[in-house]
């Protein structure tokens, strides 16, 4: 459904990007999953669509560093020195066996590259607020880095009460809530409201039709931020359902990037001179 008061969703239709809105992606996944089909998996790939959708920079973990770290760091590295600019990193955590000092050696030696640390908990079945994190999450307060987390409505790892326990310990992480605690919309909302550094991401949430508008009406647009976990779905798809939803442009605009440069402007993070230069 096309908004006919919206002139961005009438410029998207029409031209197939937005040239004026700098869009910011939080959740994605360079490299091949083993498995699984994924033919547009490579970063170069990855980079294409970017530039077909009007996709400024993306944040992303490869896939292999959420099973194999050491390779898949390097995939990070790779995939973010081949587009500087375009492409940052999260760390992954491999929370059933990781060495924290190891992990901060490796985000110190990279400061171009990360932006934060990447937890999934569902599998590796470590619950998000495990006090094997707590050392690195108090490194990531410290430094006031971003954390995507993978979190689902019924999940016993990352659910909205283990995101709470984190949020209230840790109130200078950013947590980007990957899915926004799909099906249990509600319920995150409520505990958001109480935690500033929690941000909702729209990965898979367009599959619930007026999930978007729940978000954005409970608690604010301005703590919602754009993410389709590409490759895994598609750009258009996932813009078109921002501008389809039943909010305002200036909604739409909050999402796809401004709440992103706003994250991304601080002192230290590695895109601040990217979203400088795209503010500008």
């Amino acid at each position: 459904m096309i908004n006919a008061n919206s002139a961005l969703a009438r410029a998207f239709y029409e031209q197939g990007k937005l040239d004026n809105v700098p869009i910011i992606d939080f959740h994605a996944h360079m490299g091949a999953l083993p498995g699984g089909y994924l033919p547009a998996s490579d970063y170069r790939a990855m980079v294409a669509a970017m530039d077909r959708a009007g996709v400024a920079l993306l944040l992303g973990v490869s896939h292999p560093a959420l099973y194999m770290p050491r390779v898949g760091e390097e995939l990070n590295i790779e995939a973010a020195r081949a587009f500087p600019g375009r492409i940052f990193a999260y760390h992954g955590v491999l929370s059933r066996n990781f060495d924290t000092e190891d992990v901060i050696r490796r985000i110190e030696a990279h400061p171009d590259v990360y932006v934060g640390l990447k937890f999934h908990s569902d599998t590796h079945r470590v619950a998000i607020d495990d006090a094997r994190h707590a050392p690195l999450m108090a490194y990531a307060n410290q430094r006031q880095l971003l954390a995507l987390c993978h979190t689902w409505g019924d999940s016993a790892y990352n659910g909205v009460a283990n995101l709470e326990r984190v949020a209230a310990r840790y109130p200078d992480i950013t947590f980007v809530c990957g899915h926004a605690f799909h099906g249990r919309w509600r319920e995150g909302i409520q505990m958001a409201r109480d935690y500033p550094n929690l941000y909702m991401e729209l990965t898979a949430v367009a599959d619930d039709r007026g999930a978007i508008e729940m978000l954005c009406e409970g608690l604010g647009s301005g703590r919602v931020l754009f993410g389709v976990d590409q490759p895994w779905f598609s750009y258009h798809h996932g813009i078109g359902a921002v501008l389809s939803a039943d909010i305002s442009d200036e909604d739409r605009l909050n999402i796809l990037t401004r709440n992103g440069q706003r994250l991304l402007a601080r002192q230290g993070n590695p895109a601040r001179a990217r979203v400088a230069a795209l503010a500008g």
